[in-house]
């Protein structure tokens, strides 16, 4: 797995926050975890049972928050043990595939997010053909993609991370193993997978958002051609919580990942890392409920069915 050079290599120890913030940390994350579980758990249940909802707009939104179950399940839950138990050690391949698994989802993130783009440029400019397109086989197709381009596409990175010699000091200055904070602490000279990771994040990330901006161009100039108001804002209001979402999401990663390295603040950077990891996954799954009048129809729906059972 590398070139270890000594027992302390096999353990690191995360550094996250001050420990007197942990308490109160640990509290709120708990809760935002639980509740991003619960809400994304809601959507995807939601449309599993309502028939109307069986569209492939809402099975990508169900893969979108299946893999954020998934993103904020690989760095909160750690972190959490962390606070709770005061252990704040990883072992060299857990933070390997923590490391892996973390990068992995962020990239099916970006593929599934270009593909519900592609699913909304073709409802709303090419409504005649879009039955025919976007069958339930090229769904599935186009998900299956997004997941397997996600996970194979990131392997190299933690692959030439493990060929790195870690000699020492072991802290990782974050509360995850993050890329940047973990080659820090490398022996030997990192420039290669710096690079390496540097023009991954640029093609995956930049990309993507070209891919996604290019179908919301069509769809602007495809809504603004409908004659009637209400027409343009029923067609707005299919792809307005997604677009809201690409908005947040491209505008931490693109500051995460894309930055020159001189511009880079360790501090902020775990802000901006929370955010990312804890804060957006509890924001999609509201935006989407509180934007998207079908699934909150959905959701009203089932619970006044649960609602007599329950009584």
């Amino acid at each position: 797995m590398g070139n270890f050079n000594g027992t302390s290599l096999m353990v690191f120890i995360l550094v996250g926050f001050p420990a007197q913030a942990r308490m109160p940390l640990s509290v709120l994350f708990l809760w935002m975890y639980t509740l991003t579980v619960s809400a994304n758990l809601l959507i995807i249940g939601t449309v599993k049972v309502e028939p109307r909802l069986q569209t492939p707009m809402y099975f990508f939104l169900s893969n979108f928050c299946f893999m954020e179950i998934w993103l904020i399940s690989v760095t909160v839950p750690k972190m959490l043990h962390n606070f709770l138990v005061e252990d704040e050690t990883i072992s060299f391949i857990g933070c390997i595939c923590q490391l892996y698994f973390f990068f992995s989802l962020g990239v099916t993130e970006c593929f599934l997010l270009v593909v519900m783009a592609y699913d909304r440029y073709l409802a709303i400019c090419n409504p005649l053909r879009y039955p025919a397109i976007m069958t339930g086989k090229a769904s599935w197709q186009l998900a299956i993609t997004s997941w397997i381009g996600g996970f194979l596409s990131v392997f190299p990175l933690p692959f030439n991370t493990t060929n790195l010699s870690f000699c020492g000091p072991n802290t990782i200055n974050h509360f995850f193993c993050d890329l940047s904070p973990v080659l820090k602490l490398s022996c030997t000279d990192p420039y290669l997978v710096e690079i390496m990771f540097f023009n991954f994040a640029w093609v995956i990330i930049l990309c993507s958002f070209v891919q996604i901006t290019v179908s919301y161009v069509f769809i602007i100039i495809t809504i603004l051609r409908i004659p009637s108001a209400l027409g343009r804002q029923k067609a707005f209001n299919t792809c307005g919580s997604h677009l809201t979402v690409v908005s947040i999401f491209y505008a931490s990663i693109m500051f995460m990942y894309v930055r020159p390295k001189a511009s880079e603040s360790t501090e902020f950077n775990k802000v901006v890392s929370l955010f990312y990891c804890a804060v957006i996954p509890l924001l999609n799954p509201i935006i989407y409920n509180l934007r998207n009048k079908e699934v909150k129809k959905a959701i009203r729906k089932i619970l006044n069915r649960a609602g007599p059972v329950a009584q």
